[in-house]
């Protein structure tokens, strides 16, 4: 069985924790920066997890992580 290609742009935007859980980080955060209140940016600055939804596709992306 031939090794398995991981996905390159999966693995710049997630992380896997220690207990398997998928960290990713923020959308709406890059530009367009001056018409979003500094609450809403300060909100965005924190990371969340993947949906349980999402987590098994993004996992196939990464089978090495």
């Amino acid at each position: 069985m031939p090794k398995l290609k991981t996905h390159k742009a999966s693995k710049k935007r997630f992380k896997v924790t220690g207990t398997g859980k998928i960290k990713r980080t923020s959308a709406y955060k890059n530009h367009i920066l001056t018409k979003k209140s500094t609450k809403r940016k300060r909100k965005l600055r924190k990371g969340d997890y993947v949906s349980a939804a999402d987590a098994a596709t993004v996992k196939r992306l990464m089978p090495y992580a």
